[in-house]
């Protein structure tokens, strides 16, 4: 299983995580109890219960670049132009448009 840590505006608001072919998205405790704080995406908004999909959600595939810097990336990073998770990980880290960033978590 490979995860990541989701963060709004620099705080952690959950962990998505991939198990074979089922993504699943948890916002962080503290998260949601702290007032005032937002929902990561409307399609994901704020619950304690996690969300599981067969895709990687809607709201974090569309971070990832598009056309020509997609394949770019694909190619320079040598990952299969379909596997938007490690894409993900691999380049939404730093220097991202709008309040999400992501940083995979290392399993020891």
């Amino acid at each position: 299983m490979r995860s990541a840590k989701i963060l709004y505006n620099g705080q952690l608001a959950g962990i998505l995580s991939k198990s074979g072919k089922l993504y699943r998205f948890v916002y962080d405790k503290q998260y949601l109890l702290k007032a005032g704080t937002r929902p990561i995406s409307v399609t994901l908004p704020k619950r304690e219960e996690p969300y599981e999909s067969n895709i990687l959600f809607p709201a974090l595939v569309n971070r990832l670049s598009e056309g020509a810097n997609k394949a770019l990336q694909n190619r320079v990073l040598k990952i299969d132009e379909y596997d938007y998770f490690s894409l993900l990980l691999a380049t939404a880290e730093t220097e991202t448009i709008g309040p999400l960033t992501v940083k995979e978590i290392y399993e020891s």
